[in-house]
């Protein structure tokens, strides 16, 4: 760990333009003196502070945003797809850099940064510059000619728990359409933002297209989802924030993007691979520290093999050691409230058979809290119906196919899911009912191109590959 934190917090490329904003094409000071301190989570050490922008700093943005989009707009698609790919080619040859930005930030592994939080993002952009360049733009329907524009100037509020990827995931698709973006990234993690802002400088985004400004939500994103002169609101957060943003921009009668919660089920149907099936999922809900909003973090599991899935699970739990392959989340609030939902699942009478609320042993310093599985949890409990973002697994035992559907089904979010099956056609048409914007079948692994988002209240839209891109058009009809 000592020679990450070094590696990290000793680059003087690491945070350029750290002290300003980029607006306009330039980095500038912001309008308030006030700083907000990046910590690196697993040190709890002060490794940069950065602007905490606000309202002036906000409309500023918005005004050079309105100011680039009609140029922007109306330049040639296979034009900006060349920006784009200019851009990913450059996020490719800084892959070590912003891996060592997110683990530093973030507190994610060395390695699963470089694979999920640099490659992932660097294969979402590439795929939006093909997207750009083969999109029909125009399209001829009867005797109508269908017209798809950019939606405006979008106002882009992202997470902390996957920086780079969220982010791409929002302004790569909108500049594929013709928008110009302002940015506001998560003040938990805003060094990876800058250094995609140096990227897109770099690769000749034009002035004013892209805009960033760091600050916290409750002064700069709320400056920004209000904007009179923002057109769209793109939001990945939780859904308590999601639902005043959707009402701030309804209100306004503006076009909005919600990526919210999840508590995903992971079913796994009489027959199937059980090993597998549990180890894979015990993986998918540790992985990013369970800082994931898609994990699935319910495993259903039929009464007969119950308590051999417990086994397996409490076993898998051992591999991901605090420290090693389990890094620590985000900040002391985020583990605090991990460990809060924890004792809250002791109390509600379920059975810890792995981790629990205690401090990891032999970590004198970071954000770690013990990869915790839950065993005899009814669907009812909080830590089944509530969206904890930790490395925390709860086990639900079911009696028949219709009774883990009820299960699957018996949460207010609806964002992502597993089935596995010994026939394919049976888990096929298991997922079929699941009230879930995305399932994956028999350990399917993710498709940066198929369309992520969420039923019922994880969310309103779709990021990603082509879906992703129409979030950003709207269309006019042209008639002859």
């Amino acid at each position: 760990m000592d020679g990450r934190t070094e590696t990290a917090g000793g680059s003087a490329r690491f945070h350029e333009g750290r002290d300003g904003l980029y607006i306009n094409g330039a980095w500038r000071t912001a309008a308030a003196a006030e700083r907000i301190e990046v910590v690196d989570p697993a040190t709890e050490q002060v490794i940069a502070r950065v602007p905490a922008g606000d309202a002036r700093d906000v409309d500023a943005a918005v005004q050079a945003a309105r100011a680039a989009l009609p140029g922007w707009a109306a330049t040639a698609p296979a034009r900006r797809a060349s920006v784009l790919e200019a851009a990913a080619e450059l996020m490719a040859g800084q892959r070590e850099e912003i891996a060592a930005t997110v683990t530093a930030e973030l507190g994610a592994p060395p390695a699963f940064a470089a694979a999920v939080h640099a490659d992932l993002p660097t294969a979402v952009l590439g795929s939006y510059a093909e997207l750009a360049r083969g999109h029909a733009f125009e399209e001829r329907i009867g005797s109508s000619t269908v017209l798809h524009e950019p939606v405006g100037v979008v106002g882009a509020i992202t997470p902390w728990n996957y920086p780079l990827h969220q982010v791409v995931a929002k302004v790569a698709p909108a500049l594929a359409a013709g928008c110009s973006v302002v940015l506001k990234p998560a003040e938990d993690t805003p060094l990876v933002a800058q250094l995609f802002a140096r990227i897109l400088d770099e690769a000749g985004v034009p002035a004013g297209v892209f805009n960033l400004v760091t600050g916290v939500g409750p002064v700069a994103g709320r400056a920004l989802a209000e904007h009179p002169g923002v057109d769209m609101v793109s939001f990945t957060g939780s859904t308590a924030v999601g639902r005043q943003i959707g009402a701030a921009a309804g209100g306004a009668v503006k076009r909005v993007a919600l990526e919210l919660g999840g508590k995903s089920a992971n079913v796994i149907l009489p027959g199937a691979d059980l090993a597998r099936a549990v180890n894979v999922g015990a993986a998918n809900v540790f992985a990013n520290s369970g800082q994931t909003c898609s994990a699935w973090t319910r495993m259903l599991v039929d009464a007969a093999r119950y308590e051999q899935a417990v086994e397996l699970a409490a076993a898998a739990a051992e591999k991901y050691v605090p420290g090693e392959r389990l890094g620590p989340l985000v900040s002391a609030e985020q583990r605090e409230r991990v460990r809060g939902y924890i004792r809250k699942g002791v109390e509600e009478g379920a059975r810890v058979v792995a981790g629990g609320p205690e401090a990891p042993e032999g970590l004198a310093s970071g954000y770690y809290v013990r990869p915790t599985v839950f065993a005899d949890v009814r669907p009812e409990m909080t830590i089944a119906q509530e969206e904890i973002f930790g490395p925390v697994l709860a086990l639900i035992p079911y009696q028949d196919e219709e009774d883990a559907l009820r299960i699957a089904n018996g949460t207010v979010y609806g964002l992502a899911g597993a089935v596995w099956g010994a026939d394919q056609e049976q888990a096929v048409a298991f997922a079929r009912r699941m009230d879930t914007g995305q399932v994956d079948i028999n350990g399917g692994r993710f498709n940066p191109l198929a369309p992520f988002g969420g039923y019922k209240q994880s969310g309103v839209g779709r990021e990603l590959g082509p879906h992703g891109l129409a979030e950003y058009l709207q269309t006019k009809s042209l008639q002859f």
